[in-house]
């Protein structure tokens, strides 16, 4: 479960009617996952939260039985939702929203937890990357959005305090780092030199860390690094007269972005795989907040990658396709986090843009939310 899903469960609690009460079962087990099976997890603190417009937190908790079961009965809020989580070596592992259908208790969950370790191989599933044309000082600020994943059993962890669980290059003429929204805490991740450092666990599934850093105003070609792992990528260009290179990179379709054109370029590339990109000394002038492209290039990047990530074997613990409602919720939740309370310091385009992007994606919500309530 993404750090991303408090926000996306309050947003989603402000669309449901005034609260009505309702009796409600849920129960389940905590297992996890070993030898290609799973096994049952006894003594395990499960949590029952509820996520509503005015009230969030725990509302009860109970030990897993020797078998992994355990069982909630409560006074529903129709106007909450409803998780539950299991805490296990140290993480909090989330399941999706309980069903709150008193004709249809809601007793067959599954509270996946993991063992961790610190060799756990994690893999970076995609990388991309986004270089606008320069602001005013000549600076370029790049949005690098970095996907890793975790196809085995066993959580990632860093093995002791100093070390992080996981690291990846950066373009060595880049300066600084500011971490956007991810499913990770911002907290846990650094730059070190010309490297960004992972400090929280990663469980198996995949992870996105954005990163914003800037390429100065020098005007040389830049390297980029993919990573000992090598993977997919996509780089995206704002300038004309941009060119890049690299082993297994080709020249794609340009992407309209926001009113914003781009040039892409994308590919599988092989591990110690390093990009070197070309910028043109293009004219300066005020460039709107990147933060506004976020929204519009993760359906973007993520549709860009996904011929080349068709053609992998389906991991163990695959994301869930675009147009789910735990997606769409992600996505609000990541909008509406990024955007709460920031209309008098945010450009009126860019505001009006968020909204357009809000709309759209609660229709979609709404739509999809009914699709399912049909189908019980």
């Amino acid at each position: 479960m993404s750090r991303r899903w408090a926000a996306a469960a309050l947003w989603l609690a402000a669309l449901l009617p005034h609260p009505l009460s309702a009796q409600i079962v849920a129960a389940g087990q905590v297992v996890r996952p070993s030898g290609g099976d799973t096994v049952y997890v006894a003594s395990a603190r499960v949590v029952l939260h509820q996520v509503g417009r005015d009230i969030q937190g725990p509302v009860d908790s109970a030990l897993s039985s020797e078998r992994g079961w355990f069982r909630f009965s409560f006074r529903a809020d129709s106007g909450a939702l409803y998780l539950l989580s299991a805490r296990y070596g140290g993480i909090e592992y989330f399941s999706t929203p309980v069903h709150t259908n008193p004709e249809r208790p809601d007793t067959a969950i599954r509270l996946v937890v993991h063992d961790t370790s610190s060799t756990a191989p994690v893999a970076l599933a995609a990388r991309h990357i986004v270089i606008p044309r320069p602001d005013e000082d000549g600076a370029r600020t790049v949005l690098d959005l970095i996907v890793l994943r975790n196809d085995g059993e066993s959580a990632r962890v860093a093995p002791d305090s100093l070390r992080p669980s996981w690291t990846g290059p950066l373009p060595p003429s880049s300066i600084g780092i500011e971490v956007g929204e991810s499913d990770v805490s911002p907290d846990a991740v650094s730059r070190e030199g010309d490297s960004v450092y992972v400090a929280a666990p990663l469980a198996p599934g995949e992870k996105q860390i954005a990163l914003q850093y800037l390429l100065p105003s020098d005007g040389g070609p830049v390297t980029i690094p993919v990573g000992r792992e090598g993977g997919i990528v996509n780089l995206l260009v704002e300038e004309v007269g941009a060119s890049a290179s690299g082993a297994g990179l080709a020249l794609a379709d340009s992407q309209l972005i926001d009113g914003r054109s781009f040039r892409r370029w994308t590919g599988e590339m092989s591990p110690g795989a390093v990009m070197r990109v070309t910028l043109p000394g293009a004219r300066r002038g005020p460039v709107p907040v990147l933060a506004a492209l976020v929204g519009a290039l993760a359906l973007t990047l993520a549709a860009a990658a996904w011929l080349l990530l068709a053609r992998k074997p389906s991991p163990a613990a695959a994301e869930e396709p675009p147009g789910t409602p735990n997606r769409l919720l992600d996505a609000l939740g990541a909008l509406d986090a990024r955007y709460a309370d920031r209309e008098s310091g945010t450009d009126p385009g860019e505001w009006a843009r968020y909204l357009a992007e809000r709309a759209r994606l609660k229709a979609a919500l709404e739509a999809t939310l009914a699709g399912l309530g049909s189908e019980r």
